[in-house]
């Protein structure tokens, strides 16, 4: 049965709760025992435009209901567009916000090239839909007619005060299915007059190639913008009101922007925003502190603010790439440039990877932990979350007053650290990675880094590599790096407990068995290596493996490892884990 007919039939709480994946009691407790007032933290924040927005932020358990039902009208509504799923593209989406696999950049590019852009903010906008309104809009409407008892608490569960919150997870999708009606009727109107019309939560976009906008939509009188009576009749009679302050018509000859993206050629972001943003990534560069300017002079900001900036733009860059003809393969597998994707980025993306890298390798907040790929990152998560008590360098036990917190940070592999970072896990990839260390730390002159990056590698032939330019072979020409303990020679790095290879960068091998080579799965007892999974058997090595009778590391990691680590014994991680923290202490005492 589908989720929507799920829904349909639904009669009873336990039915609903169980829709959205928690317990009848859980759903109860949290709307009818708890008071109204303590469900929800108000604050606000600043506009672009001017002004301030309140947010009502809900308790960790309301949201996590709003959440689960935002999910639930989310897969609705897949169903419900489904059998146009094949010609049903951003482009024929009509509202862009909160809505998958659409955004403010899906919003803007429907309004690229035009001569006249004409954008229109509608008055309170969440303030309109109130709980009647909510509650009758999913027993009347002819895709959903819910049991009303149903309606009764989705309309509880997502209104407060008598309306749609600014900050709940399940507004904008809600807000979505009652302006649906709207944002059709005012596609007919723009088609009528030769314009395009979307839609991203309060903002109203109408666009056209003529060179005079349409009067029957807007049209401008002495300085004031007279709206057409059609639209403001439906704008109306569908419970809005336009604010007025906000309505504007943009010319070809003038910065066009929708929700914050300029559209005359392509989206983008404007040249101010980019200029800001690029000289404080210097000053941070050169001095370590991220100065942001507020309507109270400089201040000191947090980097997420900065990181999230660069990462709005390059959402942006993103977008433009995977649009160009022909498109851009987004796994950035260039082979001609090998591992070195450098003079492929733009401008702007040189400076978000010298952001990254400045933020996870020379200004980490905590010691970095580079993996081969991300299976030993589930294996030392796993680990160090059971054997929390003996590593307090590396994670802090959960208490009555505060969460299980890991102290170290493991980076997560992706196509794009695969084009920004030229880090993709694999001993090539980190080999490079190590040859350019010394170039990359060299072009910072903040302070000195407090947390070391420890690369973690299998102590098996992926360390030696083809003849000497392999990760052994690399280590050998660089005169700093140095085996641990000093008693051994310089290089025998196979036996060190660690290897200090330059400033911070440090490398660990997991311990070698009897003398013989070792990958992290050998770590593990046989006990738990001969688990089965679905009546297949483990077998790490990928060329080898037989897929109809053996299963792989990915497997090993998620269905084994992760899922019944709190039955597997872990003690033989622990020279790993103790090899890491050595690194750790090393690094404490030399910096």
């Amino acid at each position: 049965m589908s989720r929507l007919e799920a829904l349909r039939q639904a009669t009873s709480k336990p039915q609903l709760a169980a829709l959205l994946g928690v317990t009848a009691q859980f759903l109860t407790n949290v709307l009818y025992r708890l008071k109204p007032a303590t469900q929800y933290t108000s604050f606000t924040i600043d506009k672009k435009s001017g002004g301030t927005r309140k947010i009502f932020a809900p308790s960790p358990k309301l949201k996590t209901i709003q959440s689960n039902l935002s999910k639930l009208l989310l897969d609705c509504i897949d169903e419900i567009n489904e059998p146009n799923t094949k010609k049903y593209t951003y482009k024929h989406v009509l509202s862009h916000g909160f809505v998958r696999e659409c955004s403010i950049l899906t919003n803007a590019v429907m309004h690229l090239n035009q001569k006249n852009v004409l954008n229109i903010d509608l008055k309170d906008f969440f303030d309109s839909f109130n709980f009647g309104r909510v509650r009758g809009f999913f027993i009347k409407n002819n895709h959903f007619k819910l049991d009303p008892h149903i309606a009764t608490v989705i309309a509880q569960i997502a209104c407060y005060d008598n309306k749609l919150p600014q900050g709940s997870p399940c507004s904008p999708v809600i807000t979505n299915l009652i302006a649906h009606s709207l944002d059709i009727k005012l596609a007919s109107l723009a088609r009528k007059h030769s314009c395009t019309y979307s839609r991203y939560a309060d903002d109203m976009t109408f666009s056209t190639r003529k060179s005079v906008f349409p009067s029957q939509i807007m049209r401008q009188d002495d300085g004031e913008f007279i709206t057409g009576k059609k639209l403001k009749s439906e704008i109306k009679r569908a419970g809005f009101s336009i604010n007025q302050t906000k309505t504007r018509i943009q010319y070809k000859d003038s910065r066009q922007d929708v929700t914050g993206l300029i559209v005359n050629e392509k989206p983008n972001v404007n040249k101010e925003y980019w200029r800001t943003v690029k000289s404080q990534c210097n000053r941070l560069f050169h001095t370590g502190a991220f100065i942001k300017k507020t309507s109270n002079g400089d201040a000191k900001g947090n980097l997420n603010e900065l990181e999230g900036q660069l990462n709005f733009i390059d959402q942006v860059d993103l977008f433009n790439r995977l649009r160009q003809k022909p498109p851009l393969n987004h796994t950035y597998q260039f082979a001609k440039l090998g591992y070195n994707k450098r003079p492929l980025l733009s401008g702007r993306e040189k400076t978000f990877s010298q952001f990254l890298y400045y933020r996870l390798f020379y200004a980490n907040t905590q010691p970095t932990i580079l993996c081969e790929g991300k299976t030993d990152n589930v294996y030392l998560k796993s680990a160090i979350n059971m054997l929390v008590n003996d590593y307090p360098k590396l994670a802090s036990a959960k208490t009555k007053d505060d969460p299980y917190n890991l102290l170290i940070r493991f980076v997560e592999y992706s196509p794009r650290t695969r084009f920004l970072l030229e880090l993709f896990g694999g001993t090539p990839y980190l080999n490079y990675f190590i040859g350019k260390f010394e170039k990359h730390y060299e072009f910072y002159n903040a302070p000195t880094p407090q947390h070391p990056v420890i690369i973690l590698l299998d102590n098996d032939a992926g360390f030696s590599g083809k003849s000497d330019k392999g990760i052994e072979g690399k280590l050998k020409k660089i005169s700093s790096a140095t085996a641990h303990p000093l008693t051994l020679k310089k290089d025998s790095f196979r036996k060190a407990d660690f290897i200090h290879v330059m400033h911070n960068l440090y490398i660990v091998l997991t311990p070698l068995v009897a003398k013989k080579q070792t990958a992290i799965e050998d770590l593990f007892d046989s006990k738990t290596r001969k688990i089965v999974v679905s009546g297949k058997t483990f077998n790490p090595d990928d060329k080898k493996r037989n897929n109809d009778k053996e299963y792989s590391k990915e497997v090993f990691a998620q269905k084994v490892v992760q899922s019944q680590k709190k039955s597997i014994d872990f003690n033989g991680l622990k020279p790993l884990l103790d090899r890491i923290v050595a690194a750790i202490t090393h690094f404490d005492s030399i910096k």
